[in-house]
């Protein structure tokens, strides 16, 4: 499969099996797919190829330079980055009947939240339920379900999350304290990680996190007016102002790295690069935001005649951040980083996200979900940390929910990239997991197409 496109004066031209990406003149980017069905059948030699292009006249490029580009393209297909063929799928089969392992748990401490954020899908923290701190007993049995279940993996991965985390701190100390104690009989090492509104931050939690937190995510949607009208205090008060300085603090005591600010964008804000490039101008270096998902009934939920508009903000949001990295202050924006190096992973082309299988929901009363975006729907409760998973037919439907399995990612270029996307969005947009986000695809496929530009753009000017 070859997909093609023009980004920021760039001729780009990827090889979705192989992984392989090129940046070529126009001449070559013209022959590519006019000569793509002749070398498939196995046509390997320049002038027959040259005649056939020639003859649909759909080339305005004198005969030596046709000649030329055709014997480029027959290189790049014997050096096995054009025209590759898909050798995974045949896999599939086999890699549903592996033994899987648990290697991560969203713990979510705290099902209360001190904010009232209009798209939380946790509804202020309550997952449709009831408001609940996890026990330490309830943790301890999940982190006791990870090590057991784990295999011979040691890395083991344990997010924080709620809610809001700190409104249980003083669980989350003493389970990070117990996980430590875990690792050397276990031959396992955790890596924590804390998701938090920043409301409740102080030195000590701060001291704390910077010990034992490999990672920490803080939440904040952007410019003040468009933060403090979706992320409000109970009372309507915006939350801005009280969690900036926290914030810009964490990054600096962090050195900018092992942190990243994360925020949502809604119709309200289809500017959205304006906030990426208001984070970056308060000091923060490492910034995801992310299109809200919500009922399309939702005042603030994306539309569909959105895409335009949101497509148009990624071309200018990567042209601006590709800017400031020349100018030497470059910022990483999650969704524009992307690994060419080794090509598309083999792992992610099977397994998807791993959510249901490698990785679980764990609610404050020790509920098993496939994701902290299950969680609440009690068609997903897979088990609990007492007896552990008894839903296996669902396990073994999560591991069946990767790119292979979805119809609409059989033809998308950027579906080893992706990994076919969020099964929870999937099941609320369409009530099946291997479905596909519609819209949420048409973003990332564009997301895809900058964070290669941007790649293209730097090897560039490297040379």
């Amino acid at each position: 499969m070859i997909h093609q496109y023009k980004n920021n004066g760039y001729n780009i031209v990827m090889d979705v099996n192989s992984g392989s990406v090129h940046v070529v003149d126009d001449i070559v980017y013209d022959v590519i797919p006019l000569a793509e069905q002749l070398v498939r059948e196995g046509v390997e030699d320049a002038d027959t190829i040259t005649a056939a292009l020639e003859a649909c006249q759909q080339l305005n490029w004198p005969h030596e330079e046709i000649r030329e580009a055709v014997g480029e393209v027959l290189e790049l297909k014997r050096d096995g980055a054009l025209f590759t063929e898909d050798i995974y799928e045949n896999y599939i089969g086999n890699f549903k009947n592996r033994q899987t392992v648990v290697k991560a748990l969203c713990l979510h401490i705290a099902h209360d939240c001190n904010l009232a954020c209009q798209y939380c899908f946790a509804e202020e923290g309550e997952y449709h339920g009831r408001r609940a701190l996890m026990s330490f007993e309830v943790g301890k049995k999940a982190l006791d379900f990870l090590v057991a279940n784990s295999g011979n993996r040691i890395n083991l991965e344990v997010d924080f999350f709620g809610g809001e985390p700190l409104m249980n701190w003083q669980v989350v100390k003493d389970l990070v304290a117990y996980g430590r104690s875990l690792e050397e009989p276990y031959h396992k090492k955790f890596r924590f990680t804390l998701t938090t509104n920043g409301v409740l931050l102080n030195d000590e939690v701060l001291e704390f996190a910077n010990k034992e937190m490999s990672n920490v995510v803080l939440s904040i949607d952007g410019r003040r007016e468009v933060h403090d009208r979706m992320r409000p205090f109970r009372n309507g008060q915006g939350s801005y102002d009280l969690i900036v300085p926290k914030f810009q603090k964490v990054a600096e005591s962090r050195g900018q790295t092992n942190y990243y600010v994360r925020g949502t964008f809604t119709r309200n804000n289809l500017d959205f690069a304006e906030d990426v490039k208001h984070l970056a101008d308060l000091g923060f270096e490492q910034i995801s935001v992310e299109p809200v998902v919500a009922d399309p009934k939702e005042p603030y939920a994306l539309q569909e005649e959105d895409i335009p508009k949101l497509l148009e903000e990624y071309d200018k949001l990567a042209a601006e951040l590709l800017k400031r990295r020349k100018e030497g202050r470059g910022v990483n924006f999650f969704h524009f980083m992307i690994d060419l190096s080794g090509g598309p992973c083999v792992a992610k082309r099977l397994s998807g996200c791993g959510s249901g299988t490698e990785y679980l929901a764990v609610t404050p009363w020790g509920d098993f979900y496939p994701c902290h975006q299950f969680v609440g729907n009690e068609k997903f409760l897979l088990g609990n940390v007492d007896g552990g998973i008894v839903r296996k037919d669902l396990v073994d439907e999560f591991k069946c929910c990767n790119v292979y399995a979805k119809e609409k990612c059989r033809n998308c270029f950027a579906k080893f990239y992706c990994s076919g996307g969020c099964a929870a969005n999937s099941y609320n947009c369409h009530g099946n997991i291997n479905d596909a986000y519609d819209l949420g695809c048409e973003l990332q496929r564009k997301r895809v197409e900058c964070a290669i530009m941007i790649k293209a753009a730097l090897a560039d000017e490297e040379e």
